[in-house]
C-alpha cells in the first residue's frame, strides 16, 4: 500500500496509508523519539458515519424563522443544498446587522481546529466576520484564563512563559530539583497549537534522572509524573496553601535571597506581612499549611531547606489556575521562586506550563510563522472567554473584569467555527439554556457534536486531511507541508470557499478572496513571509516538493536570563519594571476575591468546606489520554478506553468498595447541578476521596429535549459550576468539583454521542 506526503498534527507528524478515500494506517514522522498514540485516532476519521454530510438547518428555525428556541438540540435537520445555505445564511446575517448592529454577532469559533496556517477555522471566521463589519469577540482561553491576565500584571507576559521557557536542555544540565505543583504528565506533551514534530520531554527526563536530578510532584494523581519521583499527595486545590508553607520556611529561617528581591521584584515587605501573620494573626506556616492540605508539617519543611540549597525549579501546571481563584497558583509560585533567588540563574527559577502542553522546554523559532491576515475588528466589545453563558443570559448586565467595568452585549447570533464548548464550557445544562435564547446559531464543523447538533444553520466543513495547508508551531523546527490526502467527504467543504460565497454574495468577496484561490493564497503567505526573513529559504514549489523545512531556533534559553543579566535595559511590562509580588493596580481595584499580593482563599469545590458534607468526592476533570480534548473522540485509541462505552472514570480501590463499585460497572456521578454515566476504573494511584473523569467525551443527553438531562455518555461538564476564577480574570473553573458515586443499575441506556440527528430532506 502506498504512502501519502507527510501532514501534521497538533500531536504530531504522519505519513498515511490511504485506502477507499480514508486514511487507513498511520506512520509516525521519522526522528520523532516518542510520538504520541493519539496518532492512532486518525484511521476512519475521514469517512466515519459522524461526519456533517450535506448543509443542513434545524427543521423548526426553517419553519418558524430565527428566534428563541428550546428545541435546540432536539429537532430534527433539514438537507438543503449549498445555493440553498448560502442564501439563509447571508439573509440572516445582513438582517441580525441592519437590525441589531455587528455587536450583536458573536464570533466564538474558539477551539484548537486544524493545525494549518491558512485553512484554520478561526481565522477564516474571524477574517470574514470583521470585513462584514466585527463582531462581539472572546480575550484568553480555557486553558489559561487566569494565567493571561495575571501573569502580565505580574511579570508583564504569558506567552513567554512558555514560548521563552528555560529549555529541557538547560533543564537536563544545571537543575538539581523539579518541585512540580500539579505534576509533569507527559500525556500532555504529545500536543502543540499548530502542530508538533518532536517529543522531547520522556528522554530529557530520562536524562535528568540519570544525571541525579530529582522531581518532586503535588498532585492527587501519581501519574502526573511518569517514572520515578517524590509523590506528594495533598487535598486537591491546596496547592497554594503548600507553597505559603515554603515560603515561610524560607522567610523565617533566613533562607530567601533578598538581594534578589530588593533588585528585582517589588512589594515583597508587603506580602511577608501577610505570610508571617502580622496583620490577620494567621502564620503561613508549615504546621498551619498542614490542617489544609493533609500533608507532613515536617516534609514541607524539609522540603523548603533542600530548595534553598539546591539548583531548583518551581514549576505549576496550567490545570491549578482551572479553579475558583486560579489566579493565586502561577503567582504564587513564581513569588516563591522569587524568594529562592534563582529566576534567570540556568536550571533554576520559575515555570508554567511543563507537562502541560510541548511547548515549555522547547526552544522557539526566531521568528514568527507565515499567517493569514485577519485586519481590524471594528467592534470593541469583548468577554472572557469562559462567560458565554452569562453573555447570553444577562445582556446589558455589568461586570468587573481586569480593573475594568465591562457590560454583556445582546447577542442575536452566534457564530462558530472550529471548537466545542460542551467540551470546554461549564454546566452544560446552563449553557443550553442559554443557547436556546438567541435568534440564530451557525456552526462550521466536519463532525456532528453536540455543538452542530444545537445549531441551527450547520456549514459541513472539511477535516485538514482534505485539502492542501502547510503549519508549524513558534516552538519546532519544522514548517511542514500538508497535501491534501483524500477527497472531502460527500457535499463538505473547506470554510474559505464556503466564506467566498458568503462574502460575494454580502458583496465584498473581492476583499475576502484578493482574488486570490486557496491555493493562491498558500503562495502568497508563504512568500510573504520569506520576504521578511533573514535568510534564504527555498522557493514555494521547492519547498512543497521536500514537504518540509527546518528552520533556526534559539537555543539554550534560560526563562527571564536577560532580565537578571541588566534589569534596567530589559524592564519587565509592569508598571516597576521588576516582579510584582505586591500589585499597587490590583490591590486598588478593591477586589474581594483576589489581592494585591498571592493569597490563600478557600476554594468553593473542596474537601475541606461544608458542601464535602453532600459531596464527599472530588472529581478532577483533566485532559485526556486518548485524544486532544473532545477531537477525535470516535477515534480507536479513544474507543478502547471507554468502559461499556463511557468514558473512564479512576476511583481509589477504598472509595470503590464503599459504593460497591469494581472494575468494569458503570456509575452515576451526580451532585445538584446534573449527573453522568462513567466507567468504573479501580486504581490506587490517587488519593482517597478523589475521582478522576476527563473531558472530552461528547455530551450525550438521555432526553435531548430536557437541557436538565443526565449524559450517559460521561462528560464531566454536567457536573461542573459555571463561575469564574475571580472579579480579575473570570477565567475556566471547570477542572475541580465536588460529586457522589453510585453504582448505576438500571437498564444501560444506548450512547448515541456520535450519530449524526434525524436528517430529512424537503
Amino acid at each position: 500500500m502506498p504512502l501519502a506526503p507527510t501532514s501534521l498534527t497538533h500531536w504530531g507528524a504522519f505519513s498515511a496509508g490511504i485506502e477507499s478515500g480514508d486514511i487507513a494506517s498511520v506512520t509516525p514522522l521519522d526522528g520523532d523519539t516518542d510520538p504520541s498514540p493519539l496518532l492512532g485516532n486518525l484511521p476512519g476519521a475521514i469517512r466515519h458515519s459522524a461526519r456533517v454530510a450535506t448543509p443542513a438547518v434545524r427543521r423548526g428555525w426553517l419553519r418558524e424563522g430565527p428566534g428563541p428556541s428550546t428545541r435546540r438540540g432536539a429537532d430534527e435537520f433539514v438537507a438543503v443544498s449549498w445555493e440553498e445555505l448560502t442564501e439563509l445564511l447571508a439573509c440572516e446575517l445582513r438582517r441580525v446587522v441592519d437590525t441589531h448592529g455587528n455587536e450583536a454577532i458573536y464570533g466564538g469559533s474558539y477551539g484548537w481546529a486544524s493545525a494549518g496556517r491558512f485553512h484554520h477555522a478561526q481565522s477564516q471566521v474571524h477574517r470574514f466576520l470583521k470585513l462584514l463589519g466585527g463582531y462581539t469577540f472572546s480575550r484568553h482561553s480555557y486553558s489559561l484564563g487566569a494565567t493571561g491576565v495575571i501573569m502580565p500584571r505580574v511579570v508583564g507576559t504569558h506567552n513567554d512563559l512558555f514560548e521563552r521557557s528555560t529549555t529541557w536542555e538547560v533543564i537536563v544540565e544545571h537543575t538539581d530539583l523539579l518541585v512540580c505543583f500539579g505534576g509533569l504528565a507527559l500525556k500532555n506533551t504529545g500536543l502543540n497549537h499548530g502542530g508538533t514534530t518532536s517529543h522531547p520531554a520522556r528522554d530529557a527526563l530520562r536524562r535528568f534522572r540519570d544525571r541525579g536530578g530529582r522531581i518532586v510532584s503535588f498532585s492527587p494523581l501519581r501519574d502526573d509524573v511518569d517514572g520515578e519521583c517524590e509523590w506528594h499527595a495533598p487535598v486537591p486545590g491546596t496547592d497554594v496553601a503548600i507553597m505559603l508553607a515554603l515560603a515561610y520556611v524560607l522567610a523565617t529561617e533566613s533562607l530567601a535571597d533578598r538581594d534578589f528581591l530588593r533588585t528585582y521584584c517589588t512589594g515583597y515587605d508587603r506580602f511577608e506581612r501577610y505570610l508571617l501573620g502580622l496583620d490577620d494573626g494567621v502564620a503561613k506556616s508549615p504546621r498551619w499549611a498542614s490542617e489544609i492540605c493533609g500533608l507532613s508539617a515536617d516534609e514541607l519543611t524539609a522540603l523548603a531547606r533542600r530548595m534553598a540549597a539546591s539548583r531548583t525549579i518551581v514549576t505549576v501546571s496550567w490545570s491549578l489556575q482551572r479553579i475558583r481563584h486560579g489566579e493565586q497558583a502561577p503567582w504564587m509560585g513564581l513569588t516563591l521562586a522569587a524568594m529562592l533567588g534563582q529566576i534567570g540563574l540556568p536550571g533554576g527559577g520559575f515555570g508554567h506550563g511543563y507537562g502541560s502542553m510541548n511547548e515549555p522546554g522547547l526552544p522557539p523559532l526566531r521568528f514568527g510563522l507565515p499567517k493569514l491576515p485577519q485586519g481590524p475588528n471594528p467592534v470593541q466589545t469583548f468577554i472572557p472567554v469562559a462567560a458565554i453563558s452569562d453573555m447570553l443570559l444577562h445582556p446589558g448586565e455589568q461586570f468587573d473584569y481586569n480593573g475594568r467595568r465591562l457590560t454583556y452585549p445582546d447577542i442575536k447570533l452566534v457564530y462558530w467555527g472550529g471548537g466545542n464548548p460542551f467540551h470546554h464550557h461549564q454546566n452544560i445544562s446552563r449553557l443550553r439554556r442559554a443557547l436556546g435564547r438567541v435568534d440564530t446559531i451557525v456552526v462550521h464543523d466536519p463532525y456532528w457534536t453536540a455543538m452542530a447538533k444545537h445549531a441551527d444553520i450547520v456549514v459541513p466543513s472539511t477535516t485538514a486531511f482534505e485539502r492542501d495547508d502547510y503549519s508549524g508551531s513558534r516552538n519546532d523546527p519544522l514548517l511542514m507541508a500538508m497535501p491534501k490526502l483524500a477527497e472531502p467527504y460527500a457535499q463538505s467543504r473547506d470554510d474559505y470557499t464556503t466564506f467566498a460565497a458568503l462574502a460575494d454574495r454580502l458583496e465584498f468577496g473581492e476583499q475576502f478572496t484578493e482574488g486570490r484561490t486557496a491555493r493562491q493564497w498558500l503562495v502568497h503567505m508563504y512568500e510573504k513571509w520569506a520576504a521578511g526573513l533573514d535568510f534564504a529559504v527555498p522557493a514555494f514549489d521547492d519547498f512543497w516538493a521536500m514537504g518540509r523545512l527546518r528552520l533556526p531556533t534559539e537555543d539554550g534559553l534560560t526563562l527571564l536570563a536577560d532580565f537578571r543579566a541588566d534589569p534596567q535595559t530589559h524592564r519587565l511590562h509592569t508598571p516597576s519594571g521588576r516582579i510584582e509580588i505586591f500589585s499597587e493596580d490590583i490591590d486598588g481595584f478593591g477586589y474581594d476575591d483576589c489581592a494585591g499580593h498571592p493569597k490563600w482563599f478557600k476554594p468553593s469545590e473542596w474537601l475541606g468546606g461544608a458542601r464535602a458534607a453532600r459531596y464527599p468526592l472530588h472529581l478532577l476533570a483533566n485532559q485526556p489520554a486518548t485524544r486532544l480534548h473532545s477531537q477525535l473522540d470516535i477515534g480507536a485509541v479513544s474507543q478502547r478506553s471507554k468502559v461499556q462505552g463511557r468514558e473512564p472514570m479512576r476511583m481509589h480501590p477504598a472509595d470503590a468498595a464503599a459504593r460497591g463499585l469494581a472494575d468494569g460497572d458503570v456509575a452515576r456521578v451526580f451532585n445538584d447541578r446534573g449527573a453522568c454515566l462513567a466507567g468504573v476504573v479501580v486504581d490506587d494511584r490517587l488519593r482517597r476521596d478523589v475521582v478522576q473523569l476527563s473531558t472530552g467525551a461528547w455530551f450525550d443527553p438521555a432526553d435531548p429535549a430536557d437541557p436538565d438531562a443526565m449524559c450517559v455518555h460521561g462528560n464531566p461538564n454536567v457536573l461542573t459550576d459555571d463561575i469564574g476564577t475571580s472579579s480579575l480574570a473570570r477565567g475556566c473553573t471547570g477542572a475541580h468539583v465536588l460529586v457522589q458515586v453510585e453504582k448505576f443499575d438500571g437498564p444501560l441506556p444506548p450512547v448515541r454521542a456520535h450519530e449524526p440527528p434525524v436528517i430529512v430532506d424537503r
